[in-house]
């Protein structure tokens, strides 16, 4: 009994040395022994606790990382919703930030406001649990209203406190803050993957994402993210402001980040946003803005929340990065609606944390608009820090005797003529039977939102088209394990997995059918929305121009697409021989109560246009919003829910301040169009 009491001793104070080793090394910065010490002490507590497992308990430094990989991640609902940020784009912008904040609030005393800056870190929202002191769980941001538990992933992540350094812990209290890759971690996980010639991260963010939705602890833990605590909800405190929350995280265990700034004006915190513009370039980690917040939480409280937006904070963003590089080569791609869009190749180029060597050019008027040429110099950045796209060109170093760029008045992929409809900015390849077109349609068909064809990607569309073995969707219903196997990188297992996959798709319900059709501007949303309103194939294709139109959330242009698309023949044709095969092309009554419609950004909101948009023509700009779910109308109202704003906008934009209707710019809008 002596000794196991010893040996408990022994591993509690290796247990508080070598957590105390993990704060200095990850959370201070500030190493307090030798690797090679801490290693010879984590290996005897993980040794003594190999030898006595009663002794295990969950807040060991040896429990960070499981045993066994994760077989999927669960979903949970959070207890309270991770909201999004407003976003702004310029000092001019948060200032208006202000004024709003200020006509919502109730009392007169806005002078002694107070502002909490902190960088905007590009990385993962997670929330963190606490019960006891103790980590109970870690979810990701998800939807902001339910996320995956990934507990055994934020374990391994060793600036986040297994127990919270406090004599007296809450009962339960949640944390919530962004994990993200050091730079230095990136370019090394980036080498690694190099020399096994792996596909390359294109940058931290979305390395950092990928890693924590890893089914193995263990490659996590190898990949050494960091995280920043940036908030909490605790009740029953005297926590008062953000100031203190931020410094009770820290006196907790929490790395918080050592770059905030309390800000007793709006001057202030412009003057934290211009330092930190060209000093963000010196820091380890990659930073896209600052977050600005209302101090005092009584007045958060007070001020409340938009249904996607706390009033009390803004991410004041960066420009975008731009950069200068060399055009190459001027293409054009087919897509599947056979839009040829041209694109700009170029020299590789940094931008925003990506190599670029592509960009939209749109279409034939926004070329003519820019006059670029192959062998100009153009500058290129990305929109939202999204899209890449040419902002202007520098004719001034335009090399002699360059000819303007004609766009091709044939399809590249099939030699069909093309067409530009007379309503229309887009040129388009009319030919159904063009590969281009099928190429598209069929990765589209076997998309996540659509069938989910597991296997069934790009190449080996290619493959199956080059092969004469697919020549529509329907066919790939008739493929056999003996038909693909001889395919390259294909082999019998793939083969079968893949014909698997395929004979599984037919048990997807009618409306992701629907939107597997590739129908022009019918989104997943739409789609869903169709199938409620007819609730099979043939009623949806003998559906009038005024039944359709009237569904709320299609309107005339999707309802005049849907009656174009059942007018073509081969696309009837299609649909008997997906009958014929057993695609599930209506909705029996289980289904249409099953139905899930993923909520997006612009599900049942209300647009209004004013105003010209640097790239997006009216009905493009159009057209992507009543595809993912929203509605545009032509004036503003108190139903308005977003205000889409151009250069020399007209009178709607002072009917919109005046209603409080949240304005967005080109790059806003598409920034929120990323998260559908």
């Amino acid at each position: 009994m002596k000794i196991i009491q010893e040996i408990e001793q022994r591993i509690q104070q290796l247990r508080q040395q070598v957590e105390k080793a993990n704060y200095a090394y990850y959370v201070l910065d500030d190493p307090i022994m030798e690797d090679a010490v801490y290693d010879q002490l984590y290996r005897e507590l993980e040794k003594l606790e190999k030898k006595y497992p009663q002794l295990i308990t969950p807040d060991s430094p040896t429990q960070r990382v499981g045993e066994q990989p994760a077989s999927q991640f669960l979903s949970v609902a959070h207890n309270i919703p991770l909201y999004s940020l407003e976003n702004a784009f310029n000092l001019d912008e948060l200032m208006a930030w202000e004024k709003k904040w200020q006509r919502y609030s109730e009392t007169e005393e806005i002078k002694s406001i107070e502002y909490v800056c902190e960088l905007k870190i590009d990385g993962s929202a997670l929330a963190l649990t606490y019960e006891n002191g103790l980590l109970i769980r870690g979810v990701t941001r998800g939807d902001g209203t339910t996320g995956e538990d990934i507990t055994q992933n934020v374990r391994t992540i060793r600036s986040i406190p297994l127990k919270l350094t406090l004599n007296n812990p809450p009962p339960i209290i949640e944390v919530r803050g962004e994990a993200f890759l050091p730079l230095d971690e990136f370019d090394r996980i980036n080498q690694e993957r190099e020399q096994k010639q792996e596909a390359l991260f294109a940058n931290p963010r979305n390395a950092a994402a990928g890693t924590l939705r890893q089914l193995d602890p263990k490659i996590v833990d190898q990949r050494r993210l960091q995280f920043f605590a940036y908030t909490l909800h605790l009740e029953d405190t005297e926590i008062n402001s953000q100031w203190e929350s931020l410094n009770y995280l820290q006196s907790s265990g929490f790395l918080v980040n050592p770059h905030r700034k309390l800000c007793r004006s709006l001057e202030e915190v412009a003057t934290y946003f211009q330092q930190w513009e060209t000093g963000r370039k010196d820091l380890p980690y990659m930073t896209d803005g600052v977050v600005v917040k209302i101090n005092d939480y009584s007045r958060q409280k007070a001020l409340g929340f938009t249904q996607k937006f706390p009033r009390w904070a803004i991410a004041l963003k960066y420009p975008a990065e731009e950069a200068v590089t060399l055009v190459k080569d001027i293409i054009v791609n087919v897509g599947r609606t056979g839009a040829v869009t041209p694109m700009a190749v170029m020299e590789p180029v940094h931008v925003a944390g990506t190599t670029v060597q592509k960009a939209t050019l749109h279409n034939s008027d926004r070329i003519a608009q820019l006059d670029i040429r192959v062998g100009d110099t153009v500058v290129i950045r990305k929109a939202g820090e999204i899209i890449p796209e040419v902002v202007r060109v520098l004719t001034e170093l335009r090399p002699p005797h360059s000819q303007p760029y004609q766009m091709p008045d044939r399809c590249p992929e099939c030699r069909s003529p093309l067409k530009r409809p007379p309503t229309e900015a887009v040129t388009r390849c009319m030919n159904l039977s063009c590969r281009a077109i099928l190429r598209g349609s069929l990765v589209h068909w076997s998309s996540r939102d659509a069938l989910d064809i597991r296997g069934l990607g790009e190449k080996i569309v290619i493959l199956l088209i080059n092969n004469g073995l697919v020549n529509s969707i329907a066919d790939l219903y008739h493929l056999t394990p003996e038909k693909i196997a001889y395919l390259e990188r294909m082999g019998s297992k793939s083969a079968h997995k893949l014909i698997k996959a395929i004979d599984s798709s037919k048990q997807q319900p009618y409306s992701r059918v629907l939107y597997g059709l590739g129908i022009r501007y019918v989104g997943s949303v739409t789609a869903s929305l169709l199938a409620e309103n007819f609730p099979s194939i043939d009623q949806l294709s003998q559906a009038s121009y005024a039944s359709l139109s009237s569904v709320y959330g299609v309107g005339e242009e999707i309802a005049q697409s849907i009656i174009d698309w059942f007018s073509i023949e081969k696309n009837d044709d299609l649909i008997q021989q997906l009958k014929k095969v057993g695609l599930q092309l209506e909705a029996t009554p289980p289904d249409m109560t099953t139905i899930e419609v993923s909520p997006t950004p612009f599900s049942g909101k209300t647009f209004v246009m004013t105003g010209t948009l640097p790239t997006l023509k009216r009905n493009e700009a159009k057209a992507l919003i009543t595809e993912a779910g929203g509605k545009v109308t032509s004036s503003i109202s108190k139903k308005t829910d977003y205000l889409l704003v151009g250069e020399s906008p007209g009178s709607k934009l002072k009917e919109a301040e005046k209603l409080g209707v949240h304005q967005l710019n080109e790059t806003d809008f598409l920034t929120l169009l990323k998260e559908n």
